[in-house]
């Protein structure tokens, strides 16, 4: 077998939910405790860097509140590549990973704009403006909900995984808007500084924290992702033992 034959066959046998739990099991506490690692290491290093020559001590909440902000948009990024998995390849996982990674991209979305608004009351005076960058985040958030709301209100799985997938894929064209949003527009919101074809902005004392910080919350979502995908399945397989313990109970009755 060729080594092309042997990664696609791995790759395939995750398709197996059962499979797919025994890897969880496996993976989830050592990307736990490495996202708990890189925490401390960056929060304890985002404490002892030095000021900002502007925002004074201000700045240290951008250790929380960029890795919320990425992780929003990174979320919602593999909800939309399930999305193409559920309706391209009908994946039997894609729409799992779906469902589970919402109510995860929801909770950072929602860190994002609360963190920003503890930031932006300092340096705006004022807790909320509605710029470009602001109400887009927003509108993410609120996409997030109606996919949340959309997966619990139809009962067919079938139909509202089809429907989750479409409008998450829809819904996927506010990302660029995110992004490009201090670009294209005027915004209080301050342009990228991490991200730049010239390089980053902020000097290496508070690049660094920032990095092991977002690293660190990258793992962190990862393992809740699993452990959602992980009890979803277990959920929808509970389910439909349910079913078919009361479809064999009116077989029998009647």
């Amino acid at each position: 077998m060729s080594e092309t034959a042997a990664n696609t066959g791995r790759w395939t046998d995750l398709a197996n939910p059962t499979r797919f739990i025994a890897l969880a099991d496996r993976l989830v506490p050592w990307l736990g405790g490495a996202a708990v690692v890189m925490l401390a290491v960056g929060l304890s290093m985002g404490f002892a860097a030095p000021e900002d020559y502007q925002q004074g001590s201000t700045v240290r909440i951008m250790y929380i509140h960029v890795p919320f902000a990425w992780l929003s948009m990174l979320c919602y990024t593999l909800m939309a590549a399930s999305a193409l998995g559920t309706l391209v390849w009908r994946h039997p996982l894609a729409d799992v990973s779906l469902k589970s990674a919402a109510p995860i991209g929801a909770s950072f979305t929602a860190l994002a704009l609360v963190t920003g608004s503890i930031w932006g009351k300092p340096m705006w005076g004022t807790w909320w403006v509605w710029d470009a960058r602001l109400t887009s985040v927003f509108v993410l958030f609120l996409i997030y909900l109606g996919i949340i709301a959309l997966t619990r209100a139809l009962d067919d799985p079938g139909r509202s995984a089809r429907a989750a997938a479409i409008l998450a894929l829809v819904g996927f064209v506010n990302i660029p808007i995110i992004k490009f949003s201090v670009d294209w527009w005027n915004t209080l919101h301050q342009p990228a500084s991490v991200f730049r074809l010239d390089g980053p902005t902020i000097h290496p004392s508070l690049l660094l924290p920032l990095l092991v910080c977002a690293a660190g919350f990258t793992l962190l979502f990862f393992t809740f992702h699993l452990i959602a995908m992980r009890t979803e399945i277990r959920r929808r397989r509970v389910v439909a033992m349910r079913r078919l313990a009361a479809r064999s109970a009116d077989g029998g009755a009647a």
